[in-house]
């Protein structure tokens, strides 16, 4: 088996099942052996040796930098499992190991629980606290509403970028798809870290911001068609009070996805609002689901549970595009 540019389909989706099973038994392995991680501490560097001047270009490079650290990772990791000599079992684990580190299935579900848990405890400051270590915006003034919308709105955004994004990229480049998979984390490490508009950002983000735009720009408009999907199974055997309202989901993630700043990012996050029949806001930003009322923390849990059950969707849609 040579799976850098020989891998047999079937081989490339036990790596892809595999590396769902381990997001789910185990989440997120620990900083000093998580990829992501490393490069973090590469565009830290960066950021911590930015010039005076041309900015702007420093950034680029920066961008260019990662996306390459991150590629050469995977192709390393390539390399290591097309050694003939090393047991099928042990090369599958590893790549394994190393797309899993591109994608966060119980990492997200994980974090949308620890705020619910909090504001279902009474425990409105700590759920503050909480929810501040997931979003940018300040939360020390948040009521339940905002922020049970703050938590939803990012568990709903990230859906895209940190699973149905490169699982896509994993599938569509077949025995490459490790290396495209990189390429996608590292711009989408490189926009969580430096792609703001503030003084600070605006021109060394400028790059990561723009590219990541581009990397997500089909995977978002897709998200609503794996989130519409996912409300109508949730819909069938959730067990709840609310029932979730797919066609709600299509129709606003379609009407109100361009109504945030990013041209992405409205698209998961307006399908989920329709889907639960909820108002989320970004205070003197954006405002997706107008018509409804601010979210509570059994919104959160409806959320959850739509979003795990789009990502294994995201799962069984790129098996069958591996498989093609």
């Amino acid at each position: 088996m040579m799976l850098p540019v020989q891998a047999d389909a079937s081989e490339l989706v036990i790596v892809l099942l595999l590396a769902y099973a381990l997001d789910l038994a185990f989440g997120e392995p620990p900083a000093a052996v998580h990829p992501v991680v490393w490069m973090g501490r590469l565009i830290s560097f960066f950021k911590k040796n930015v010039p005076k001047t041309h900015r702007k270009l420093y950034g680029i490079f920066m961008g260019l930098v990662t996306i390459l650290f991150g590629s050469l990772i995977a192709i390393i990791v390539l390399y290591f499992i097309g050694i003939d000599s090393i047991p099928s079992p042990l090369r599958y684990l590893v790549a394994a190991y190393f797309l899993k580190a591109t994608f966060a299935v119980r990492c997200l579900y994980g974090a949308a629980s620890e705020v619910r848990a909090e504001l279902d405890a009474g425990k409105l400051d700590s759920a503050r606290k909480k929810l501040s270590m997931y979003v940018s915006r300040d939360t020390s003034k948040l009521d339940e509403g905002h922020v049970s919308s703050a938590i939803i709105e990012t568990t709903s955004e990230n859906y895209v970028d940190g699973i149905l994004s490169p699982l896509l990229f994993y599938a569509c480049f077949g025995p490459f798809g490790l290396i495209a998979a990189y390429v996608f984390k590292a711009t989408s490490t490189l926009d969580s870290m430096v792609g703001y508009k503030d003084e600070r950002h605006r021109e060394i983000g400028w790059f990561s911001a723009k590219f990541d735009d581009v990397l997500n720009w089909v995977p978002a408009r897709l998200s609503v068609l794996f989130l519409f999907a996912a409300t109508l199974a949730v819909r069938l055997f959730y067990r709840g009070t609310k029932v979730p309202d797919y066609k709600s989901a299509w129709k606003s993630g379609f009407a109100d996805g361009l109504k945030t700043p990013s041209p992405n990012s409205g698209f998961p996050m307006a399908s989920i609002a329709g889907a639960l029949g909820v108002k989320l806001e970004k205070p003197n930003t954006y405002i997706l689901g107008e018509g409804f009322v601010y979210p509570v923390s059994k919104d959160i849990k409806l959320a959850g549970w739509i979003i795990f059950i789009a990502s294994f969707f995201a799962i069984i849609v790129s098996s069958f595009i591996i498989m093609a």
